[in-house]
């Protein structure tokens, strides 16, 4: 039996509506930025979609009233024929003739507002997806592992690339039907004061009722998004080809198809009471509205039959509360749809206004080039952790030195790494490269510094060569530099045998993808990270762990070769590349407890000494 995942969170109970004008006002919030992003995106567009919508906007008033204009000449010329006297059909044709005129220019408003619509909806999504991304490459590695922040980005990407053109689309149709409901409220205006008010009130109470449900699916949106990210998890585990080996072996399809399942159940309940209330309401006030159309209708057939107004009057009476109606309540509709939109919209700002922190620093060079790296008691914790990452850490490595990092896992060593690349800043302490604070250096200058594998290293979809050219953007179409970085990575001799050599495509998603075993990924790793020919810090983070024992030491002997006066630091559970250090530093729980070349461990006869014994005996 599968364990249905636990939805802890529910919907506040509390949330936006349109109960004061603040809020009223509030729905127009992000209006103004939508229609400052549609002009920027294009401005012709623009242009074209507000005069089509004035045009729509006009002229139905103008077919109600000529329309009227026919019904009157064609009953006066049929009582001038019932009386003997001479017909005049001219007038009705020229009426019929000015209507189909002014429904040719309807016509082409409409298509000219489907056309932008289709155009823009491209444009728009575009410039938001760019937009959302940008940002992303703006923000701090913290950002992106803080999960609260997560579910910030996935709502914006999920929602929020289409939210500015239905907002656009909504502001647009808001001044067309303003102008309809203008235009006509003045035609209805020569029958009655009252009529204006009826026209406009009927559809208040449908209004109302979709604001308030537009509201509570927001926040059933906004609530849903952990659940909604572990869904699009799950099917990432069952689906995708670096999963499915584990998936298939361990049988955990069942499993997480359970749990996607009944994620699925859990929030079909809360859509499925939702749009009960919805529609059931909307229902509801959807007859009080018609209820109001028709009392007018009544009104105007008594008016017509007392002979107050003629038979075309009461023709076209009726078609401006039909047409008007509808306006008025395609008006409300598009003010809670804007509210609606503004909601979702508020996801995306409130993603684009996250506050990085700029990096201040300047500095290309520092004062001493011989005093290397040097760590002045940091400390490092994890935003929102009580328990510290790395304390007290202090060590110097000079050039032409190299350091190991040895502990078990999750006592800092990759911690110390994203300090030194900058990717996490110290909570205490600071951090030297020739004896200058990285605080101080520009970032493009430091991070071209550093070559680093990490033990997660990407694996791009791309060609063999763009692989490796990855490790340095100014590079990266540089086939002699591919071939360069290749050779220094141990990487050529297989990258030869390939059928397309460097232009080989990797991994599966693409048509004729080839994909490498471990041991090969990781020298097109090594490779990448040789790329950057002009970086005196290398960083290989368990860079060989799926070589063999062998091929690990035949690479770590030609690092050391070509080394030269560059810093090295290597974290590896494999005690023979450790011993090839310079020094050795052993953490525990983010604390140094030893350092020293492995001679003087080995004589501590501590940690390190106990863990080298120990592997070198699995070798015996």
């Amino acid at each position: 039996m599968t364990a249905k995942p636990r939805i802890s969170r529910e919907p506040a109970a509390h949330g936006e509506s349109l109960n004061s004008p603040r809020q009223f006002f509030g729905v127009f919030k992000y209006s103004k930025r939508a229609l400052e992003l549609l002009w920027t995106t294009s401005r012709p567009l623009s242009l074209l979609l507000g005069f089509c919508t004035i045009l729509a906007g006009l002229l139905p008033s103008g077919v109600a009233y000529v329309g009227a204009r026919i019904v009157d000449s064609v009953y006066w010329a049929t009582r001038a024929l019932a009386n003997n006297q001479q017909m005049d059909i001219m007038p009705t044709v020229w009426w019929v003739v000015a209507e189909a005129a002014i429904l040719v220019v309807i016509t082409a408003a409409h298509r000219g507002i489907t056309f932008c619509q289709a155009l823009l909806k491209a444009k728009l999504a575009h410039r938001v997806n760019v937009l959302i991304l940008e940002k992303a490459l703006t923000l701090d590695l913290t950002h992106f592992e803080d999960s609260e922040f997560y579910d910030k980005l996935t709502r914006a990407r999920r929602e929020a690339s289409v939210r500015p053109l239905s907002l656009v689309m909504r502001t647009s149709g808001l001044f067309q039907n303003a102008l309809q409901i203008s235009s006509f409220a003045v035609l209805l205006a020569g029958f009655s004061p009252w009529a204006v008010i009826i026209l406009i009130f009927g559809g208040l109470p449908a209004f109302f009722a979709e604001t308030k449900f537009s509201g509570d699916a927001f926040r059933l949106f906004k609530w849903r998004a952990p659940e909604t990210r572990m869904q699009t998890y799950l099917e990432t585990a069952i689906a995708r080809e670096d999963h499915v080996k584990e998936v298939k072996l361990f049988d955990l399809g069942n499993l997480f198809l359970g749990r996607y399942r009944a994620i699925y159940e859990g929030l079909y309940e809360k859509d499925r009471n939702l749009t009960m209330r919805r529609e059931g309401y909307g229902l509801l006030f959807t007859l009080v509205s018609i209820a109001a159309l028709y009392a007018a209708y009544a009104w105007c057939a008594i008016e017509a039959a007392r002979g107050l107004i003629s038979i075309g009057n009461m023709t076209m009476y009726i078609m401006l509360f039909r047409q008007g109606q509808a306006a008025v309540t395609a008006s409300l509709g598009n003010i809670g749809g804007m509210y609606e939109d503004n909601l979702y919209l508020s996801t995306l700002y409130e993603y684009l206004e996250v506050e990085v922190e700029q990096s201040k620093g300047t500095a290309v060079s520092g004062p001493d080039a011989e005093a290397g790296l040097q760590f002045e008691d940091v400390e490092f914790r994890y935003p929102g952790s009580s328990q510290v990452a790395v304390t007290g850490v202090n060590l110097q490595i000079k050039r032409g030195q190299s350091l190991a990092l040895v502990g078990e896992n999750g006592s800092g060593k990759t911690t110390l790494i994203k300090l030194l690349t900058r990717l996490y800043k110290p909570t205490h302490g600071r951090i030297l490269l020739d004896g200058r604070d990285l605080d101080e250096w520009d970032e493009t200058v430091l991070r071209r510094r550093i070559g680093v594998i990490f033990q997660d290293f990407v694996r791009y979809q791309l060609r063999v060569g763009e692989n490796i050219g990855a490790g340095d953007v100014r590079a990266f179409e540089d086939r002699e530099r591919w071939v360069e970085a290749a050779r220094q990575g141990k990487a050529e001799p297989f990258i030869d045998d390939m059928p397309n050599k460097y232009d080989t495509q990797l991994g599966k998603w693409f048509q004729e993808g080839r994909e490498l075993s471990g041991g090969q990924w990781q020298k097109i790793a090594l490779s990448r990270a040789f790329m950057r020919n002009d970086a005196d810090i290398l960083v290989l983070d368990e860079p060989t762990a799926a070589m063999d024992a062998a091929a690990e030491a035949e690479v770590f002997e030609h690092f050391r070769s070509l080394m030269g006066r560059r810093i090295a630091i290597v974290i590896s559970h494999r005690f023979s590349t450790v011993r090839m250090a310079d020094q050795i530093i052993v953490l525990e729980q983010g604390h140094i407890i030893e350092r020293g070349g492995h001679d003087s461990l080995m004589k501590e006869d501590g940690v390190y000494a106990k863990l080298f014994t120990l592997q070198a005996r699995g070798y015996r």
